[in-house]
């Protein structure tokens, strides 16, 4: 069997086994989606969103990109945002990253791989901005701490955009976290202090 039918079987298997476990599944979500979440994260294909942290279909609004990048200059990411804030009324927007990022060990190593480079140029400044901390880590140290810095600059950038200014300018409950998954044990780690609702920036 060609590998891209054996997707639409899976398909077909997974959707016939949650009709039999619950046959209001399909009626049910497709009425509307009212996540109390949104997820920012990477498109690794190891770190999916709702497997990892155990929620079902319309449990989370998901944005991924690669190395879970949050621009200013992103309308993609930024309309993502916007819809969750305003229209989903999340209550929580994750911004989540992983160790051993492809994109981020790439700027590390200095790495060339494509058009992509000019997508990592956020990570280099990130790199540049805390140069003289990371030279003093060992290779590994090193690339597991620009990974962190990542997160922790993309959790500053959701909180400086305009959205989330507006949404805590207006008093809507709505915090961001910065959460950091470990491809070695599948466990997540909470890097940033939460960014409270109430928030005015």
């Amino acid at each position: 069997m060609e590998t891209y039918l054996k997707l639409l079987e899976n398909n077909k298997k997974w959707a016939k086994g949650k009709l039999k476990n619950q046959p209001e599944f399909f009626t049910e979500i497709s009425k509307t989606q009212e996540p109390e979440f949104m997820w920012i994260g990477c498109c690794d294909s190891r770190v999916p969103a709702n497997q990892i942290i155990g929620l079902l279909p319309g449990e989370i609004f998901v944005h991924r990109n690669v190395a879970n990048i949050v621009s200013h200059g992103d309308l993609n990411c930024l309309s993502a945002l916007q819809y969750a804030v305003d229209v989903l009324k999340v209550r929580h927007i994750i911004v989540c990253g992983h160790y051993d990022c492809g994109g981020v060990c790439a700027v590390e190593q200095n790495l060339r791989l494509g058009i992509v480079d000019n997508w990592l140029r956020y990570i280099h400044d990130i790199k540049r901005e805390h140069s003289k901390e990371l030279q003093a880590l060992n290779d590994q140290d090193r690339k597991n701490r620009l990974c962190e810095l990542n997160v922790l600059t993309q959790v500053r950038n959701v909180c400086e955009s305009t959205i989330m200014r507006d949404a805590w300018a207006s008093g809507q409950e709505v915090a961001v976290h910065g959460w950091i998954y470990r491809l070695s044990d599948g466990i997540l780690h909470e890097l940033s202090p939460v960014q409270h609702a109430l928030k005015k920036t």
